[in-house]
């Protein structure tokens, strides 16, 4: 019977990620078998009765969806200021689901959620930075001459934020808007809107189109569908390439 480490089968049950189970193992706060664990590395069966806070942990059928974000929506299970989530939008999902990374409450676009938490971990790895691709209009008109440092990169805050590539989609003169397409190879807190306003460009919006080779084809802001199976084989094929 295969063993799987402990923190990796809670990840997958849904109830957090990898890295906060690991923390909860840390803290004391899960059994297995009746005996506390307080160490990384242990092994458990599909057998081994495992307890996290003294409530038995359920394991979970894995689910995977892509959803279409609106503006106005936060990237979360709950909001302590009672704002509407993502989650809010799937209400016919029965599983613990989460989101993959984020997407801030003004920005719209592609975004995964799950409850295996190995499959999130996994695609938010610091080793590996999966391509997104996104669509900002900001005010005003970046010169030529400054438009390298999208490329090179710009210093805020003690980090140094830039983006993999971009393209001109459409410049509007009269307006002063300009309209690109942004590709980030990773993903900084506010990242894209950080660059932008440090160049003096703020952005009005921000959508993302694609993550890895997924897109938002057919769907409508607030709509979801599940992954196909060749999908998230994909996904982790394409991760376990460059972590393993």
């Amino acid at each position: 019977m295969k063993k799987e480490r402990l923190q990796k089968v809670i990840a997958q049950s849904g109830l957090t990620s990898r890295r906060k189970a690991e923390r909860l193992i840390l803290e004391g706060r899960v059994k297995v078998n009746g005996e506390l664990v307080t160490e990384l590395g242990v092994k458990v069966s599909p057998k081994d009765e495992i307890t996290v806070d003294g409530i038995p942990l359920e394991r979970e059928k894995k689910v995977y969806y892509l959803l279409y974000k609106p503006r106005g929506y936060i990237s979360a299970v709950t909001d302590d200021r009672g704002r509407k989530t993502v989650i809010d939008l799937m209400p016919e999902v029965e599983e613990r689901i989460y989101p993959v990374g984020r997407l801030d409450y003004d920005s719209s676009g592609l975004l995964l959620l799950t409850n295996d938490g190995d499959f999130a971990y996994k695609l938010m790895h610091p080793k590996f930075h999966v391509s997104k691709e996104y669509i900002v209009k900001i005010d005003g008109i970046i010169p030529m001459e400054k438009r390298d440092l999208l490329l090179e990169g710009v210093k805020v805050d003690g980090e140094l934020l830039k983006v993999s590539k971009y393209k001109v989609k459409r410049v509007d003169r009269k307006k002063r808007t300009m309209l690109l397409e942004v590709t980030l190879h990773e993903g900084k807190n506010r990242h894209i809107r950080r660059l932008f306003e440090a160049l003096g460009h703020p952005v009005l919006k921000l959508k993302r189109e694609k993550y890895a080779f997924l897109t938002l084809d057919h769907l409508q802001p607030g709509e979801y569908r599940p992954l196909k199976p060749k999908e998230v084989h994909d996904l982790l094929q394409l991760v376990n390439k460059k972590i393993e």
